[in-house]
């Protein structure tokens, strides 16, 4: 296994355990809605429950897209493409993948 491998599994397990517990502050936020009024226009806690909803599905979102650059980059270092750029097909530096191991284009190209 090579270190970007590592690199990438890791950071997988990772964004999964986020993603987990992200869904389960969602479930937490809809089972406090749904025990609150539902007017969240009139209720002094419906704008608290409608920003930590709006937070949830935006960090949901963020790590979903994160999960999907990993399985990405792990696609392409099965297939033998990693740190090929998919713009010009040269070379993605070294320093470059070690900052950013899911990059897709050479420093040129971002």
């Amino acid at each position: 296994m090579t270190t970007a491998e590592e690199r990438l599994i890791a950071d997988r397990a990772g964004t999964l355990e986020l993603l987990a517990s992200l869904r389960r502050d969602w479930d937490g936020v809809v089972e406090a809605s749904a025990q609150s009024n539902a007017d969240d226009e009139h209720d002094p806690e419906g704008a608290t429950i409608a920003f930590e909803r709006a937070r949830i599905e935006a960090s949901l979102s963020r790590a979903e897209a994160r999960l999907a650059e990993i399985d990405g980059a792990l696609r392409r270092l099965a297939e033998g493409a990693y740190g090929t750029c998919e713009r010009c097909g040269g070379p993605i530096a070294p320093e470059r993948l070690e900052a950013r191991p899911m990059a897709r284009t050479c420093v040129a190209c971002a």
